[in-house]
């Protein structure tokens, strides 16, 4: 919780000048620093906030940055004009309204805690204090025991003191260590630069970066350099190596953006902020169009190309650990699932298990281990398909427990409805993923697939083209080709499925149920060779699949989809599936 000392009196002076300061420290520190440290705004006050986050570390983080930032702000401001915090933090239990309003005696206790806290400072609770004691280099007070408002017994309460170093501590006797390594996915995104000058796309640039920082801070275990920090390279020529020992920071992401008269062009580039290696790189031109519009679209394709790109190179780096830890797991985990296969999604389970074992509130290892489970579910690999898609859907209910707003796991809970005839149900899980991330291009390309399940495959069309839109060169654009196909299939327009098919199998070939499927319209094209040729190298990749376990696969009771699906198990059967 967070309010701005002395409101009243600052706005009696000069309402307009406080209130147009205060609307810009909202914009350009208070909304962006939250947005970084993953925080969600639950109400406004007139001049005040009250945010919730995932961690302790997160909320202090965020609040030190704020406060700093307004230290900045205030210099050479005169004492009546300038805009000062009180913040308090607390970590506590809460009940979450249907409106998202947060209510109960954590929010209390926050509240009272910045009531006591000084101009400036940050107040912590004694649960919140332990969470983050051996992570902060500033001066701390233990203010004792303090009597707050309404709150039953006397807590014990420490101030925060932004802009004061923590007190000396004994030299060492001997030279003290080096500085410790920078952070497992720790990336900074460097100002973009604007290539061709034009005034009208410098604030376009910066908007970019600023979305792109946000965007990247969301992916598992980053720790995202602040904006505030990232534009002090603004203009600079700086060597990569030298940025990463300057930020202590593993990843370093720099681009530019150049218009001509109806293209714009981006350029990206990943680079090791430890080595200064080029890591990667990607191109791509747009025409020109709405500013706004067009910086969405950028940031959702740069945020897309990226995260596979991060979580590649740390699973590489994680293979070589002595000591892996639970998130280390996890990356490994990710790294052999996309990998495809059978074999490699046991592996990643197993994988994502001991992530599980050294963290029980990985919730990210536990959507992983879901995955595997559904995933197998879903291309009829075993008898045991509806156990697998209750275990994967217990793993995900357990991961909702735990944080409520993890898009991951209303995601994968909207495809396990899908697959149980709870399609609408599993629309609306899909949609509640895009609300928390707009760049889920997954979940509109499943919303086409209920879409098939409901007997209107017509319809799936325009949600495919929305994941496309999103996501062009998304990791998994290949079963998004692959439901186009299977929604073509099911209109009896065969020659266009496997057209759809033969592009999903030329992206990945470990998914074998486009060679199913397109079994099933070749026969039905009376090209019976390829039709067979097709069912072998599916077999090849899942060797257990059959026609009975394709059958039983149909928990539906819509009769539309049911006669559609019957049509392609007697093609698949006809090119020569296994029938028994």
């Amino acid at each position: 919780m967070a309010d701005i000392v002395g409101f009243s009196r600052l706005t009696g002076a000069d309402e307009d000048r406080i209130l147009a300061r205060l609307r810009a420290l909202r914009s350009d520190l208070i909304d962006p620093v939250i947005s970084v440290h993953h925080g969600r705004v639950v109400k406004r006050t007139g001049d005040g906030v009250l945010v919730e986050f995932r961690s302790v570390v997160d909320a202090v983080r965020c609040a030190i940055e704020m406060q700093n930032g307004l230290v900045e702000r205030n210099a050479g401001l005169p004492l009546d004009r300038r805009i000062e915090f009180r913040v308090g933090v607390h970590l506590g239990d809460v009940v979450e309204e249907a409106d998202g309003d947060l209510m109960g005696d954590g929010v209390n206790i926050a509240a009272r805690l910045e009531g006591i806290a000084k101009p400036g400072a940050i107040a912590l609770s004694e649960d919140a204090y332990r969470q983050v004691k051996g992570r902060l280099d500033l001066s701390v007070s233990d203010l004792g025991h303090k009597e707050l408002k309404n709150i039953a017994e006397p807590m014990r309460v420490y101030s925060l003191d932004v802009g004061l170093p923590a007190e000396a501590k004994p030299a060492p006797l001997e030279a003290p260590p080096e500085r410790a390594g920078p952070a497992r996915l720790s990336i900074v995104v460097l100002p973009f630069g604007n290539m061709g000058g034009a005034a009208e796309l410098e604030h376009f640039a910066d908007g970019v970066t600023e979305s792109l920082t946000t965007d990247l801070s969301h992916i598992t275990g980053a720790l995202v350099v602040a904006r505030n920090t990232a534009f002090t390279y603004k203009g600079k020529t700086v060597d990569a190596k030298q940025i990463g020992r300057d930020l202590n920071v593993r990843y370093i992401v720099e681009g530019s953006i150049q218009s001509g008269a109806s293209r714009m062009r981006v350029n990206v580039q990943l680079f090791d902020g430890v080595t200064g290696n080029h890591l990667w790189a990607d191109r791509f031109d747009k025409p020109l169009a709405d500013l706004f519009d067009m910086q969405d679209e950028i940031v959702s394709h740069l945020t897309n190309q990226l995260r596979p790109e991060l979580i590649a190179v740390e699973a590489q780096r994680a293979e070589r650990e002595p000591n892996p830890d639970s998130m280390d797991y996890y990356f490994r985990g990710v790294a052999v699932f996309n990998k495809g296969r059978r074999d490699n999604l046991e592996r990643a389970r197993s994988l994502f298990e001991k992530a599980v074992e050294l963290d029980p509130t990985n919730i990210d290892a536990l959507v992983g281990a879901a995955r595997v489970d559904v995933l197998l579910a879903a291309i009829y690999a075993s008898d045991d398909r509806r156990e697998r898609l209750s275990a994967g859907e217990a793993l995900l209910l357990k991961g909702l427990a735990i944080q409520p707003r993890n898009y991951w796991a209303h995601l994968w809970l909207g495809y396990v409805q899908i697959l149980t005839n709870r399609a609408s149900r599993g629309i609306g899980e899909l949609e509640r993923a895009l609300a928390l991330n707009r760049n889920l291009g997954a979940a509109h390309a499943w919303i086409g697939l209920a879409k098939i399940t409901l007997g209107r495959a017509e319809e799936a069309e325009a949600h495919i083209a929305e994941a496309f839109r999103i996501s062009p060169s998304d990791g998994a654009s290949f079963l998004w080709t692959h439901i186009q196909g299977v929604a073509k299939l099911h209109l009896a327009r065969d020659e266009e499925a496997t057209d759809l098919f033969r592009q999903s199998i030329d992206s990945s070939r470990n998914y074998p149920l486009n060679h199913f499927y397109n079994a099933a319209a070749l026969s039905h094209l009376g090209r019976q060779s390829e039709a067979e040729a097709e069912v072998k190298a599916g077999l090849e990749i899942s060797p257990a699949f059959s026609i009975p376990r394709f059958r039983a696969g149909a928990e539906s009771d819509n009769p539309v989809y049911l006669a559609q699906r019957e049509r392609i198990a007697e093609g698949m059967l006809k090119a020569g599936a296994p029938g028994a």
